[in-house]
């Protein structure tokens, strides 16, 4: 590991200045970060500066979420510019889906402040968001058909011609029932779906999870066709190498809190490494 690169017992570092608290994490803000930037720990440190930064869609400031006498995150701060796919990256246990979880709003925070368009999460920010979770949400029993009339019916930007264009392109039938199909092919029915919006924010939880590795490159493809250039994407996820090349920018998660935010393009010019290379070295065993 390099000089900027520290692991401690409690939590991995990336930071080009002292870690604010000993055995917490640090975060440090990469040149040209297009868009991202972050906050460090504690709380009475200032914002990281954004060099050419993207108007602001999303903000986390000082969140904190416990589940019972469980922490799961501490004191997190990043802001999210429009038009970019970013990559919430971290390991198990880190917070991802729970931070996905209070961005659209399923979950509260015990403190902070989160800001969607400069609005906190209600009604008016649901309908800007268009949220894949980690797990099958559609009921079984339905064809596809009558899920797309579903959403068509419940989301007015929803696309039905984009829907079925994209079912056609990847080869899945409207008249099958979804129970009748691969859990693979169910993934790729639910991200038609949510990718069928004309949303401002899209939040992806493991959109490649159950996908079949000869499918992933197509089903990245019709993300990236298919979201508005004014919007934004938030895509976690473990399969890093194969998500590398659509991303713009990265949050490490670390304990709770993001321990690292940059441009994947500071990435490979500063630490010469790909992003997936990266993250194999901070959060190794």
């Amino acid at each position: 590991m390099d000089e900027n690169l520290k692991s401690t017992d409690t939590g991995n570092t990336l930071s080009d200045t002292p870690c604010p608290d000993a055995g917490t994490t640090g975060i440090t803000n990469d040149v040209q970060m297009a868009g991202l930037s972050a906050e460090t720990q504690p709380a009475d440190t200032m914002t990281a500066p954004v060099s050419g930064a993207r108007p602001e869609l999303l903000s986390l400031s000082h969140v904190n979420k416990n589940y019972g006498s469980k922490k799961v995150l501490g004191d997190l701060s990043f802001t999210i510019g429009r038009g970019g796919v970013i990559g919430l990256l971290g390991p198990n246990g880190s917070g991802k889906t729970t931070t996905i979880k209070l961005i659209a709003g399923l979950l509260v925070p015990n403190s902070g402040e989160i800001l969607i368009n400069g609005m906190a999460p209600s009604p008016a920010t649901a309908a800007m968001i268009s949220y894949l979770p980690e797990r099958n949400f559609l009921p079984l029993g339905e064809k596809v058909s009558y899920l797309i009339d579903y959403f068509a019916d419940f989301y007015r930007d929803f696309d039905r011609r984009k829907a079925y264009e994209m079912l056609g392109r990847l080869g899945v039938s409207e008249k099958e029932r979804l129970k009748n199909l691969s859990k693979g092919t169910r993934e790729k029915v639910q991200l038609i779906l949510v990718m069928s919006r004309r949303a401002e924010l899209y939040l992806l939880d493991e959109p490649l999870g159950g996908v079949d590795p000869a499918a992933r490159d197509y089903i990245l493809d019709t993300i990236l066709s298919n979201y508005s250039e004014n919007g934004s994407i938030l895509i976690s996820t473990h399969l890093i190498s194969d998500v590398e090349r659509v991303l713009d920018d990265v949050i490490f998660m670390a304990d709770g809190r993001a321990a690292f935010c940059a441009s994947v393009k500071a990435i490979h010019e500063k630490h010469g490494k790909t992003v997936d290379e990266l993250f194999r070295e901070v959060y190794k065993c």
